[in-house]
């Protein structure tokens, strides 16, 4: 690993990877908390922010503030050019055959509950099924059930192993003629499982069924082409790829969402209104009622545009080699015990020890300075089927270093001789 970010690698033109120096350009990281030196390991639940993400929002609001699409006025010119360029670049690096394909929301929350309340109300009748995996997020099963509720289908869970890894002879064995509908991650929020989502997707459609790809953990650590993944829908949040909050998007096939009905009304997403009847207006606006998030749409591209500074294998290798140090580390800790052990794992490290409760384990680990989640992660299901009331989670990102693992690993020394 090169020692200097400030060099180009004249090759790939992209910077040489250093966590130290890249770690310098967030500025959040440079305090202490509770007379520590900040140790940030709760990544997989928010990515801090980049200097170059913060200046792109105060200048949005320090000199360009202003309504998109419709103003007469330079401000909104400027305002609408950067909002739609934000769109533009992120759908580039989604490899996107349009633009328009990508509709803003509001993370991979709202993405969600937007499929399924705009093509789930449309197309599942009494007695279809909806396939998601006992990995997910509530945030991928409540908006499923919500719909098959109202139209008479049915969500089934795709059962995982012991490892924490989808099933995928049970998945063959579950897709029928019912299955319309197949919603899985990309990453596993709780346990880092990376799941086989081409696999997924190809068996899916050989079943008739469209697929969507929660992908709130996945842009964080991979490049993603929705072309090659083949997928209806792939949803992501900007807060978890370092950007701001509050904004997402979610990329669909043209087809599927030109034949969608709008989810939300109001303006922005007609075409005309009267009280005879309103027809509606196009990718991807009928989709986006109301004022959108134009600062944080801004924000999030000047996120894909810092990433896209750096080579992402080089990033990647980064991760996985502090998981393997954070593993190492672990296996001198009496009674410690990792959940989830997939093959092909993301930075995540969730774990639990004999004789405590994660939440004793992180307040305690806050008292030193480290920020880690415990918690059943919003994965209640997942942690019934493990017999856990939750876990203590580290995840670690592009900033992290091999010193934070040994700062966790000492604080959770002394944490457990006081629990103990």
């Amino acid at each position: 690993m090169s020692a200097a970010v400030t060099e180009t690698n004249t090759q790939t033109n992209k910077r040489e990877f250093n966590a130290d120096v890249i770690r310098k350009d967030f500025p959040i990281l440079n305090q202490e908390v509770n007379g520590h030196a900040l140790v940030y390991l709760d990544n997989a639940a928010t990515t801090q922010k980049p200097q170059a993400v913060i200046d792109a929002l105060v200048h949005y609001y320090s000199f360009d503030n202003s309504n998109v699409h419709r103003g007469a006025h330079a401000l909104a010119d400027r305002a609408t050019t950067a909002f739609e360029g934000a769109r533009a670049s992120i759908a580039k690096a989604l490899n996107s055959p349009s633009a328009k394909q990508l509709i803003w929301t509001r993370g991979t929350t709202e993405s969600i509950n937007l499929v399924a309340q705009s093509w789930g109300r449309a197309n599942l009748s009494e007695g279809d099924e909806v396939l998601v995996s006992t990995l997910e997020h509530h945030s991928n099963i409540v908006p499923w059930q919500l719909v098959a509720e109202s139209r008479g289908a049915s969500v089934k869970a795709i059962p995982v192993s012991e490892k924490g890894e989808i099933d995928l002879e049970a998945f063959k064995t579950m897709l029928s003629d019912k299955v319309k509908f197949v919603s899985v991650a990309h990453v596993s929020n709780a346990l880092g499982t990376v799941n086989p989502i081409e696999q997924i997707i190809q068996l899916a459609h050989d079943a008739g069924a469209k697929v969507l790809i929660d992908g709130a953990q996945g842009l964080a650590h991979f490049d993603v082409d929705v072309q090659k993944l083949g997928c209806d829908f792939y949803a992501f949040s900007g807060h978890k790829v370092f950007g701001p909050t509050g904004i997402g998007g979610l990329w669909g096939k043209e087809s599927i969402l030109n034949a969608m009905p709008p989810w939300q009304g109001g303006g922005e997403m007609i075409e005309r209104v009267s009280f005879a009847g309103t027809s509606f207006n196009t990718l991807p606006y009928k989709f986006e009622a109301g004022t959108p998030d134009i600062a944080g749409a801004i924000g999030l591209a000047a996120a894909f545009d810092y990433l896209e500074q750096f080579d992402r294998q080089s990033m990647l290798k980064h991760e996985q080699e502090l998981l393997d140090y954070c593993v190492e580390k672990s296996a001198v800790i009496e009674g410690l015990k990792r959940v989830g052990q997939a093959d092909c794992c993301a930075s995540v490290f969730s774990f639990v020890v004999d004789g405590t409760h994660p939440a004793d384990i992180g307040t305690l680990l806050d008292q030193q300075g480290v920020a880690v989640r415990t918690g059943h992660h919003c994965v209640q299901p997942l942690m019934q089927e493990f017999a856990l009331p939750g876990t203590v989670r580290a995840s670690f990102s592009i900033y992290n270093t091999k010193a934070d693992v040994d700062a966790l690993f000492i604080a959770l020394e002394k944490v457990l001789q006081f629990l103990r």
